[in-house]
């Protein structure tokens, strides 16, 4: 059975997220939660906001139970009745936004590289363009300018470059006294912030399950010209770092989270 969806968004969420191993030890990161759901569904809500309802998760680590999520989706976001003797259960109403997305749950392998999860699933891409992004990083950002972009220049890929905080608080001082502290200063520079769109050309660049997406493949692009880049100013945040999960509650928290632009 041949099933392909069109202009899917491709998340990479296979990774072991070593760095924040206080949540992964448990979960797959995507399924580190911000405010009632997990980072996952933050991310899949900006993108079906702009009308790309079409997944393919790609799945690594931990990957079962990113499908015993979606599985389990209507039976844990409202009320049901549930009929013990049929075994089955009958959603009666949502206490969360509906949702009407298609995903596709690919296994792309437990030490699969970036490129190489890409390269595993393109037998379910049925169309010219698709998106990929990172499953751990949330943004205000208008994806359907960035598809926009894509088209306008016609290159093979586009990559979003953003403004990141510092990780770390910036001192500055006067001999042995701290003048100034600055907790969460902007570089000045763009950095690769995710929300790609590429052509199928993309596949081409990709050589097996140890191809790493931001090194030969988006090096080579480069060097032909054929990266172009679509530049977003506003919020970006990742969250690799147990502060970074507790910065992306804070913002939810306070009722106001800037990558919230669904009503």
């Amino acid at each position: 059975m041949s099933i392909t969806l069109d202009t899917p968004v491709v998340i990479l969420a296979g990774g072991l997220g070593t760095r924040l191993a206080s949540e992964t030890e448990y979960r797959p990161k995507p399924l580190v939660k911000v405010g009632h759901q997990p980072i996952l569904w933050h991310l899949m809500k900006i993108y079906a906001h702009h009308g790309f309802k079409n997944f393919i998760i790609c799945l690594g680590y931990k990957g079962e139970m990113i499908r015993e999520y979606f599985y389990h989706y209507r039976l844990n976001t409202g009320d049901v009745l549930l009929e013990t003797a049929a075994e089955r259960f009958t959603p009666l109403r949502s206490h969360q936004d509906e949702v009407d997305w298609k995903i596709i749950l690919a296994d792309t392998g437990k030490s699969t590289m970036t490129g190489g999860r890409i390269k595993r699933i393109k037998d379910y891409v049925g169309s010219d363009e698709f998106l990929v992004t990172y499953g751990d990083g949330l943004a205000d950002i208008d994806i359907g300018a960035v598809v926009k972009t894509h088209r306008a220049h016609g290159r093979i890929g586009t990559v979003t470059g953003v403004h990141p905080t510092s990780r770390f608080g910036e001192l500055q001082t006067q001999g042995n006294v701290v003048s100034s502290f600055h907790e969460k200063l902007e570089t000045d520079g763009w950095i690769n912030g995710g929300f790609f769109v590429f052509n199928r050309k993309i596949f081409d660049y990709i050589d097996g399950d140890a191809a790493i997406l931001e090194q030969a493949p988006l090096r080579r692009l480069t060097a032909e010209g054929q990266l172009g880049i679509y530049h977003h100013p506003g919020f970006w945040q990742c969250m690799d770092t147990s502060r970074e999960v507790e910065l992306l509650n804070e913002l939810w928290n306070s009722g106001r989270p800037p990558w919230r632009i669904w009503s």
